[in-house]
């Protein structure tokens, strides 16, 4: 959510502004700009729109270094070009951009108001160009350190702010605390950056900034410190992500490339993990002992939206192949209300970006209260991954589109080889542990056919283009298929923006029945498994009433019971819902293109939620 990205070194920064906000595109924005330092003077162009907006509103001598950038996702204040960062103060001299909220915006607005500075936005990010500049006005500041030190002290909320100064202009400083801020090394030039996803191309080398710290960055290099002026040791790290993964290629969307990917994205979500030897699970990852883990009683998993749901698979996983009770709930919820936090208890925070605020704020409050907490995450050094006590990666690589594909069934996988690593240690057999891994194995091929029957036949667009065109979609599933019929569901709506609900197939009977109608077309998980009947009968009572079935299932069903069925591979029975997932996801794709919609950039949502 927003994006920061900055330059200082030989280059000119406009062009490697734009492509590193071109890259950020997928957290979600709503206005866009950028700022340098040409000859002593500050030149700021902002768009109330797209990236490309502002790329075309660029004059042709818009140069100069160092520069920042940013896109906007509207808190305080509408989408207007005045409220696009970045935000300069009254002479032109500072400019800050800042991803965030200032919880005392209005008080300090006030301040500087009653001092005779003039505000030209309703930004809550305005206030800090302001208090730099205060800071070389009255609060004594020599440099840019001390004068982003003294506004940030009088600043109550989360940022991640990158700030230049005309009369510095060899430097950027940025400053962390509770939205991530990286920096980026190159060869005689520094990035700056809330996401790697803006590097990529540029380095590998970065530098990850923990809450409190702030950082200098000048085209030699960098150092980092405290509010108090502390120095601070940061050791760089190395990012696997390349740029063809932040690129489009020959697709259409990124959202059908990703779903593509996923044989790709499991075998790498795999690699290295498999004990063959002893049918289990490698992940040192963790940081547990075997006693450790055998101490753990019960598991409690915490995400939110499509994380959540991979944890209601993971929680089920867990409790069929490691025999521990476990649960799955929303981060969002967890962290207020004053959960009991039990030694005995593993809890697992999962987080495709690692930067999720809700998150990241439950981890936070479960280790203040004594909880070890292990993450399932996707980017290689983000907060989250560094906060929690050990954890696994999945390493599905760049996930450029806002809706989660390839992350959503790589979590699913990780949860599995959780789930073995924890039933090994106790009462799994050596047979069960090899037939969930062969079955994992299986996987990428399978989803290869999924993809290749839906090339050949194009049966999924059709039905897509078919319920794209109703107002309303309700999903369907029972045990194993009802995380999967939610995940479907939040798919279909996030990008088609068509009412989509999903429910536990045994719950119509208790309300939902009664909008069953020619008009509402349901999606129905169907596996072949030991409840096969129980779905069937619930296909009846839905055909009964004259309302449209697409079923999802391994056989193909007969038309009294779905107008269509979209034949899908079988798996393991606790892997299938991995399989079923991606039907779904291209179901939820071509209905958005149907309907002409920003596919890979649903409105009002972003890829990173890092504020509440």
């Amino acid at each position: 959510m927003c994006g920061i990205v900055g330059y200082v070194g030989a280059q000119d920064a406009a062009p490697i502004l734009i492509e590193g906000l071109n890259r950020l595109e997928y957290r979600g924005y709503d206005s866009a700009g950028i700022a340098v330092i040409q000859r002593g003077q500050l030149k700021v162009r902002k768009v109330s729109g797209r990236v490309a907006d502002l790329q075309a509103d660029l004059p042709a001598r818009f140069k100069g270094a160092p520069g920042i950038g940013h896109t906007r996702w509207a808190t305080h204040g509408e989408p207007t070009v005045d409220n696009a960062h970045p935000h300069v103060d009254s002479a032109g001299r500072i400019a800050v951009v800042h991803n965030g909220i200032i919880e005392n915006a209005e008080e300090l607005r006030a301040k500087l108001q009653a001092d005779g500075v003039e505000f030209t936005s309703q930004t809550d990010t305005e206030t800090v160009a302001h208090l730099v500049a205060a800071a070389f006005r009255t609060g004594g500041a020599e440099d840019l350190e001390q004068a982003v030190r003294y506004a940030l002290r009088q600043v109550v909320g989360a940022y991640g702010i990158a700030v230049v100064d005309t009369e510095h202009p060899d430097r950027i400083v940025v400053a962390r605390n509770g939205s991530p801020v990286l920096l980026g090394i190159g060869e005689k030039e520094m990035f700056v950056a809330s996401d790697v996803a803006a590097l990529v191309g540029h380095t590998r080398q970065v530098v990850y900034l923990d809450d409190g710290e702030l950082a200098t960055i000048t085209a030699g290099g960098y150092r980092t410190f405290t509010l108090d002026a502390r120095s601070t040791a940061k050791t760089p790290s190395e990012v696997d992500w390349d740029v063809v993964g932040a690129e489009v290629g020959d697709h259409a969307h990124f959202l059908v490339k990703e779903i593509a990917e996923q044989p790709r994205s499991i075998e790498r979500a795999l690699r290295g993990r498999l004990d063959e030897r002893f049918n289990t699970a490698h992940l040192g990852g963790l940081n547990l002992t075997v006693r450790e883990a055998r101490e753990f009683r019960r598991v409690k998993i915490l995400g939110c939206g499509s994380a959540c749901y991979a944890g209601d698979l993971g929680a089920q996983l867990i409790e069929d192949l490691a025999r521990m009770p476990a649960t799955s709930e929303s981060a969002s919820e967890f962290r207020y209300r004053n959960p009991v936090v039990e030694p005995d208890t593993l809890y697992v925070a999962v987080s495709q970006s690692g930067e999720t605020v809700d998150t990241l704020a439950a981890v936070q409050e479960l280790q203040r209260k004594g909880g070890r907490v292990i993450g399932i995450v996707n980017v290689v050094g983000s907060t989250i991954a560094r906060q929690v006590d050990g954890g696994i990666y999945i390493h599905a690589g760049p996930e450029m589109s806002v809706a989660a594909t390839k992350s959503f069934t790589s979590t699913v996988v990780a949860f599995a080889l959780l789930a073995v690593h924890l039933g090994r240690m106790r009462d799994l057999a050596p047979t069960e542990g090899r037939r969930i891994l062969d079955g994992l194995v299986a996987l990428p091929g399978q989803i290869e056919q999924i993809l290749d029957d839906e090339k050949r036949t194009g049966t999924i667009e059709a039905v897509a283009r078919e319920i794209a065109q109703r107002p309303s979609v309700l999903f369907i599933g029972r045990r194993r298929g009802w995380p999967v019929a939610k995940e479907g569901a939040q798919k279909f709506k996030e990008v088609s923006y068509v009412h989509a609900e999903a429910y536990a197939s045994a719950e119509l009977k208790h309300g939902p029945l009664a909008l069953v109608s020619p008009e509402l077309p349901t999606v129905a998980c169907v596996p072949d498994d030991d409840l096969h009947e129980k779905n069937v009968s619930t296909l009846a009572e839905i055909r009964a009433r004259k309302g449209p079935v697409v079923a999802l299932a391994h056989r193909e069903l007969s038309a009294e019971l779905a107008d269509r069925t979209i034949v899908i591979p079988q798996s393991e029975p606790e892997l299938d819902p991995i399989l079923m997932s991606v039907p779904l996801q291209l179901l939820a794709y071509h209905a958005a293109v149907a309907l002409e919609r920003d596919v890979d950039r649903p409105r009002n949502l972003a890829k990173s939620v890092t504020v509440e």
